[in-house]
């Protein structure tokens, strides 16, 4: 009488978090380790739901970097919204930039308004703009936390965090979401001996034009007209999935700007203002069909 097959293992993955996700200014082992658990428990879910598997059949960690970039880098005001800090709004002109916004949208000003920038933004993206503008402010200051400078300690802290969970979980695939994709690109090649099999950047920044892009480490290297991002060490494959309705994964496709990019989608993941979040991504058909493979399905 034959034994019944052992189970597969479980498909170990790493996920890096974009903006939005810190656990609050104070919180300490053992509760940052529980708030920990409960994040890795929902990207599980979630994207165990877009497989159609069980949650079981995936191993997550979930790497935490939110504590390491430095407080509140967004100035706060008198109810006024346009008040972000210089390198928040250098992020922000970039991303006006990239988006193509008139030259109407600065009304005059040196620098474009949070205000007149996120209202063209809505009218484009067909968005609520209340909503958008706390995102955007948000993540313009996030960005600009990580990005200040390519030696600060919070950059190096929070991409030594990425790079620590990596090696302790050993995962098949990393998945990074918003700004963890350029922590988790600065992270692998950092630490060139990490190599998952996948890396697969949901919702990113990386090709953003100077606000990102000209900032990375290691910098872009010149090749022919215009300079190509890095592409992974070793044998690492990149897959990247942008939403068309996604207002901050600009340029939505990496492969024009970086070398090694296996495959490069776009593709709509959610309506309405959830455009953005890791958990419509995780959820995607695209998103399924990628991991897939690394379930035997």
């Amino acid at each position: 009488m034959t034994s019944p097959l052992a189970p597969a293992p479980a498909l170990r993955i790493v996920a890096v978090h974009g903006i939005g996700n810190s656990f609050g200014a104070g919180v300490r082992a053992p509760r940052s380790e529980e708030l920990r658990a409960l994040k890795a428990a929902l990207w599980t879910r979630h994207l165990a739901g877009g497989l159609g598997v069980a949650p079981d059949r995936l191993d997550l960690d979930f790497a935490y970097y939110a504590d390491k970039l430095a407080g509140e880098h967004v100035a706060q005001g008198s109810g006024d919204d346009d008040l972000l800090d210089d390198a928040a709004s250098e992020i922000l002109q970039g991303l006006a930039r990239a988006l193509g916004v008139p030259d109407e949208a600065a009304q005059g000003h040196a620098t474009i308004p949070l205000r007149a920038f996120s209202s063209w933004v809505a009218r484009r993206f067909d968005l609520a703009e209340g909503p958008l503008r706390v995102f955007l402010r948000m993540w313009c200051g996030e960005v600009a936390a990580y990005l200040r400078a390519p030696d600060a300690h919070e950059r190096l802290a929070a991409r030594e965090e990425v790079a620590e969970r990596i090696a302790r979980h050993r995962p098949r695939i990393l998945i990074a979401h918003s700004l963890g994709s350029v922590v988790a690109y600065e992270a692998l090649h950092a630490h060139p001996e990490l190599q998952p099999e996948l890396f697969l950047t949901l919702g990113s920044p990386l090709a953003l034009p100077r606000a990102v892009f000209d900032r990375l480490t290691p910098a872009p290297r010149p090749d022919g007209p215009a300079p190509r991002g890095v592409r992974m060490p070793g044998g690492t494959r990149w897959v990247n999935i942008a939403d068309p309705g996604d207002p901050v994964a600009v340029p939505p496709h990496l492969a024009g700007f970086f070398d090694g990019i296996s495959l490069d989608h776009t593709t709509t993941v959610s309506g309405l203002f959830r455009f953005h979040h890791a958990t419509s991504y995780l959820q995607a058909s695209t998103t399924a069909a990628t991991v897939a493979p690394y379930l035997g399905i």
